[in-house]
């Protein structure tokens, strides 16, 4: 599919319990957020599932609908979508459907319909949904540093640009990229736009030297505050380019 012809953008998932975002290339529409849950109903590709990916979201679970008005999307999904799982499944697949629409600078917060009736509480765990819910919503189940681009897969030039958000103490965290090898191409101390307790934004453009064109990983990290130990939140295999 060629550039020109595609529509870029991001679903979520969950990797050890913490959502994570995957990237999808799809025909070019203008029912942008539509096209986003439909590619997040379909679930991570063999190779996101051999990173680690899973969804939360139900087999069978179809979309019905959506509506923006005012900031807040209206998702109508089928009945399966509470069906089975236990109270963390249960709001694992909210925060993915949450992440995924709240992409799009349209949407603040999102309210759910299920076969097209509005519903303020979520499967036999009576999990709380009566406001527009909000990435904040989920803030348990976001991982410190969340990487948004690039994702698993992509392909990188450098300069690359990263970017996510992060809440980790004092906004202080780490970007590592290495090669096939694990030979350290770039490590760079990044800073988000709020951290110890808050969440914020981060936009990092790093520059790497390598001989040729490989594999390679995306590492972020950050310094225990406790011991000075460094914790690795995520890894990311990406190909790099010269």
């Amino acid at each position: 599919m060629a550039p020109e012809d595609a529509t870029k953008v991001k679903v979520y998932f969950t990797k050890g319990e913490k959502i994570c975002a995957a990237t999808r290339l799809l025909p070019k529409t203008q029912e942008v957020g539509a096209a986003a849950m439909k590619a997040l109903l379909v679930g991570p590709t063999p190779e996101e599932q051999q990173a680690g990916m899973v969804t939360s979201v139900p087999q069978g679970t179809t979309f019905l609908g959506l509506q923006i008005s005012n900031g807040v999307a209206t998702v109508d999904l089928s009945k399966e979508y509470e069906s089975g799982g236990g109270s963390l499944s249960m709001f694992m697949r909210l925060a993915q459907v949450v992440f995924t629409l709240t992409q799009f600078p349209t949407v603040d917060g999102v309210n759910f319909k299920l076969d097209g009736q509005p519903i303020d509480v979520l499967g036999g765990e009576g999990i709380i949904i009566d406001h527009p819910m909000t990435r904040a919503d989920y803030e348990d189940m976001s991982p410190s540093i969340l990487v948004e681009s690039p994702t698993l897969g992509a392909s990188v030039s450098s300069p690359v640009r990263i970017t996510g958000t992060a809440n980790v103490f004092e906004a202080v965290f780490a970007i590592t990229i290495v090669d096939g090898d694990g030979l350290i191409l770039a490590d760079e101390v990044v800073m988000a736009t709020s951290g110890t307790g808050t969440r914020g934004t981060f936009d990092a453009t790093i520059t790497y030297t390598m001989a040729k064109a490989g594999t390679g990983s995306l590492i972020v990290y950050f310094n225990s505050a406790k011991d000075g130990s460094r914790v690795v939140v995520d890894e990311i295999p990406i190909t790099l380019e010269k």
